[in-house]
């Protein structure tokens, strides 16, 4: 059987995050993608210009048209800037069984532009925490979504990490990147086991795209078989790859992506 999993996200018109990122992260890890559009941006290396989001219905209609057809393995889920989508999307993924759901709460794109309406957090968080096997925060994600400052050590991320287990999700993975060091520690928190992934931090401004392509190659992971903690640190590997080799890309002249093909292309 093939391996089959689904992004339902945002796309970004510069093919460095979003549903772009995630399908480039399935095919890379040799996983089928499929894909269910929440939103479109106007959006480049240099900053997000616009937001076009998809009528609820619709997205709804995406996510039978797969659902129905396709034996999918796994989920992720990325940008869903509206109340009702999300609303939309706790519904049929409820209705199918979906299990195996990765969540990426993307609320701040790269550039530092806001991706997710004020009014959506606490949907977010009472309709898709519990569904979620894993969500994947960043920092400042974490401190938007627990509605405290950023987290500026372990001890805080802990607590932090915590505070987001018993909004009910199976498990956490506080990410990092956005510290400061020389390296970037992640936290993977449930309420059984508890394990920090730490990476080297590379000097490149080419992040572009790293949260969406850590949680999609979790997936990935998942949708292969891969028991969460393996998934995880399977993706943990892929995306320091992948940002290690993001300055033998020119792309844009801001926030370049991470280099997906890193392991096919030729240098």
């Amino acid at each position: 059987m093939s391996a089959i999993a689904v992004t339902i996200a945002g796309s970004d018109s510069g093919g460095g995050a979003g549903i772009q990122a995630d399908l480039k992260t399935f095919s890379a890890l040799g996983v089928y993608g499929a894909s269910v559009l929440s939103a479109l941006t106007a959006q480049n290396t240099k900053g997000v210009s616009g937001i076009h989001d998809v009528p609820p219905e619709f997205v709804g209609a995406q996510i039978d048209a797969v659902f129905s057809d396709l034996k999918v393995n796994a989920v992720k889920i990325g940008m869903l800037s509206q109340p009702a989508v999300i609303d939309v999307v706790a519904t049929k993924l409820t209705e199918y069984g979906v299990k195996r759901v990765v969540l990426d709460p993307v609320m701040v794109a790269t550039s530092g532009d806001v991706l997710l309406q004020n009014s959506a957090i606490s949907v977010l968080k009472d309709k898709l925490f519990p569904l979620a096997d894993l969500i994947t925060p960043n920092m400042q994600e974490a401190a938007l979504l627990l509605d405290q400052p950023v987290a500026h050590s372990r001890e805080d991320m802990l607590m932090q990490a915590k505070a987001l287990l018993e909004m009910g999700a199976k498990g956490v993975l506080l990410k990092g990147g956005h510290g400061s060091g020389d390296t970037c520690d992640d936290l993977y928190l449930t309420h059984l086991a508890e394990k920090w992934y730490t990476a080297p931090r590379y000097n490149t401004q080419n992040t572009h795209g790293t949260g969406c392509t850590l949680s999609s190659a979790v997936a990935a992971g998942l949708a292969k078989g891969l028991e969460l903690g393996a998934a995880i640190g399977e993706a943990k590997d892929y995306i320091s790859r992948a940002i290690k080799a993001a300055d033998t890309l020119d792309i844009g002249e801001g926030h370049g992506p991470v280099h997906h093909f890193h392991e096919f292309w030729s240098k």
